[in-house]
Order: structure tokens, then C-alpha cells, then sequence
């Protein structure tokens, strides 16, 4: 058996790198999950997602572009409109993101982290928004 110290150096691998690069940026995570359901406008991402700033969702929303995972489409109008939708390649983080999703709600509950349960009233106000 080999002492450790002669052990190889395992290192991160360098695919796994590049996806929580992006994806592990606070706010992509939710801005994806988002936009699973359906192309939506500026102001109607800022209210799914609360607690984001603007300027935030702005920057974000420029990588994921820049990633080629949103794509920001403009309807000239009138009125001139606005909206962001996931790509094909967006699109197909759908599997994992609602794995990850479930292993959250098995093993990672709000409480652990910090975070509070969404109220009545903003459940509702989600549902109605979709």
C-alpha cells in the first residue's frame, strides 16, 4: 500500500469547473429555473426572483447570454417589449436542475441554510404569476 504522501494529486475535473463557474454564481441557479416555465420580461423576473437586485439580475442575465444559455429577444411593437428565454442548450438543464431540485428537498432543507419557507401570500402570488 502506498504512503499518501506518494499518492497522485487528484484534481477537480475541469468540466465540472466550468459549470459551477457559471451556474454557481449566486442568482443563475434561479434565474434558470425560472425561465424553465416560460419567456418573461425584466420586471417579471425581478418579482419571481426576491431579493434580487437590478443591477444583479442585469449582470447575471448578461453571462447567461454570454453563455448561450439566454437569449434576450426584442419585440420592436408597439409597445417595445423585452423578454428573456432559455436557448436549447438552457433548456436542456432541465433534468438536472429539477434532480437537484429534489435532492434539496430530501437532504438540504431551508431551515439548514438560512432560508424561510415562502409565505401563503407568495406562493399564491407565484402561482398566479405562471
Amino acid at each position: 500500500m502506498a504512503a499518501s504522501g506518494s499518492e497522485p494529486c487528484k484534481t477537480v475535473d475541469g468540466t465540472i469547473t466550468r459549470v459551477f463557474a457559471l451556474l454557481g454564481k449566486r442568482w443563475s441557479g434561479p434565474i434558470m429555473s425560472v425561465l424553465m416555465d416560460r419567456p418573461m420580461g425584466f420586471a417579471d423576473l425581478r418579482r419571481a426572483i426576491p431579493g434580487i437586485s437590478e443591477r444583479m439580475l442585469s449582470d447575471r442575465l448578461t453571462e447567461l447570454g454570454a453563455a448561450t444559455l439566454v437569449v434576450r429577444e426584442v419585440d420592436e411593437g408597439p409597445p417595445l417589449r423585452v423578454s428573456y428565454r432559455l436557448t436549447d442548450a438552457g433548456a436542456a438543464l432541465e433534468p438536472a436542475l429539477k434532480e437537484l431540485a429534489a435532492w434539496a428537498e430530501k437532504h438540504l432543507p431551508a431551515a439548514a441554510i438560512g432560508l424561510e419557507p415562502c409565505s401563503a401570500a407568495a406562493a399564491a402570488a407565484a402561482a398566479r404569476a405562471k
